[in-house]
């Protein structure tokens, strides 16, 4: 009984493919497998020989490598791939050659696409053993399994580290990025900056804020004083370097918000959200509140405040943040009115909303909408504010009579403790400015 036999590779090979182009796409995940797996890189690029064995002449074989060094679970920064693609779309590709199907894409829509588009183009696809035609269902068939066990095994590789990460997290020995004013001790474990100027900068963001009460507040105090704070980068050619950057609301917060700071050691502060994603950001996330983080030990290393002052300032700027509904009060914004976001209704009881009038919307008028709320088109009630805060400020003056010196002495004080602030802020500056200067003279005489 006579058998059917599947094609030699070989003859699978016509004119007609090796009229077009044979891609040979090459892919490392990371930087430190090109660094220290060369032979692996050296051994994808051979497969050009492979291209050749099959008939190809060398002017048409092209190889991809453009994505070296980065990882294949996704298409959307792959451009070496997304050009592969569309040469296949184009009917300029007969030949695919990759290492194997692992090289080509970790994600099963990724490589389904790919072999569809093989498959109607008549594309052939070769790996490091053998050479598939998509058109045909066995060939579809191993080209498939071939993708999902790629699938597999990233996640696979993913468990086990992903594992291994969060055991060493729970005994704080994982290594984590540490902000501008700690690093890592030379014989282990975390310590503050030396740098006394970094020290002192850190120092100034959170007095500024326990005394201001608002992040922007502490903004606009630094860029007055043109104060930048110090920045450790993640990216670049120097990522554990202290760089010193211009003031922002991100930031301050950033600072502000770093349990760091207040001597814990904390892991799963954020977690990933695709959802956020769009141009220019590659893994967005999201911050996780206090209570579900996955690891926080207090009191791991020196601090610069305590766990509690780190815990009522980051409910404070919860706070600041306007929400009546949740019991947030929000910070007092621009405007002359005294009591903005504080005034009741005396009628319903509920908050008043703040407008201005005038012909340039200079004169604020308390109003409340409760009754517009439920479609009757009319306000409960309108004060305007002169009235009101001419009161309030009259009251407040006479109760605080009796305490008027004190209080006057406590405000000399405080401005006379900003400004010795500034001047040690100033003075390090120019310390450092010293030092640069003395450092560059002395690489200067030494070449």
């Amino acid at each position: 009984m006579a058998m059917l036999r599947d094609h030699a590779p070989v003859e699978r090979v016509s004119s007609t493919h090796q009229a077009k182009i044979a891609y040979v796409y090459v892919r490392q995940s990371s930087v430190g497998q090109i660094r220290h797996h060369q032979e692996s890189t050296a051994l994808q690029y051979r497969l050009v020989d492979r291209a050749l064995d099959m008939g190809w002449p060398r002017e048409r074989v092209e190889i991809i490598d453009d994505d070296l060094g980065k990882s294949g679970a996704d298409a959307q920064h792959r451009y070496g791939f997304q050009r592969l693609i569309a040469e296949v779309g184009l009917g300029h590709a007969g030949l695919v050659v990759s290492y194997d199907a692992s090289r080509l894409a970790r994600n099963n829509s990724d490589w389904h696409q790919l072999l569809q588009l093989c498959s109607m183009f008549r594309v052939l696809i070769a790996d490091s053993e053998r050479l598939y035609d998509p058109g045909l269902y066995h060939d579809r068939l191993l080209l498939g399994l071939s993708g999902i066990m790629s699938e597999a095994e990233l996640h696979q590789i993913r468990m086990r580290l992903h594992t291994g990460e969060r055991q060493k997290a729970a005994r704080g020995e994982l290594r984590i990025p540490l902000p501008a004013g700690l690093i890592y001790a030379p014989a282990g474990g975390i310590m503050i900056n030396p740098d006394a100027q970094i020290q002192a900068r850190i120092e100034m963001v959170f007095d500024s804020f326990l005394r201001l009460g608002s992040a922007k507040a502490v903004v606009r105090r630094l860029r007055k004083a043109e104060l930048a704070l110090p920045v450790r980068p993640l990216r670049g050619p120097a990522p554990h370097e202290v760089v010193w950057r211009d003031a922002t609301d991100g930031r301050v917060r950033n600072i502000l918000k770093n349990p760091a700071y207040a001597g814990a050691y904390v892991y799963g502060r954020r977690c990933a959200a695709p959802e956020r994603r769009c141009e220019g950001v590659k893994t967005p996330t999201r911050a996780i509140p206090r209570d579900e983080w996955e690891v926080c030990i207090q009191n791991a290393h020196p601090a610069y405040i305590s766990w509690e002052t780190h815990m009522a300032i980051d409910d404070k700027l919860a706070d600041n943040v306007g929400n009546f509904k949740v019991g947030h009060r929000g910070m007092p914004r621009k405007g002359k009115a005294l009591l903005q976001g504080i005034v009741m209704c005396g009628s319903c009881g509920r908050r008043m909303a703040l407008n201005y009038s005038g012909p340039d919307s200079s004169h604020p008028v308390y109003r409340c909408r409760s009754d517009r709320a439920t479609c009757t088109g009319q306000y409960c009630q309108e004060v305007r504010a002169p009235r009101v805060e001419a009161e309030v400020e009259r009251q407040f003056l006479a109760a605080l009579a009796p305490d008027h010196l004190a209080i006057t002495l406590a405000a000399l004080d405080a401005i006379d403790t900003d400004i010795h602030g500034l001047e040690r802020q100033w003075a390090l500056k120019r310390e450092r400015a010293e030092y640069e200067c003395e450092r560059a003279r002395r690489q200067y005489d030494a070449v």
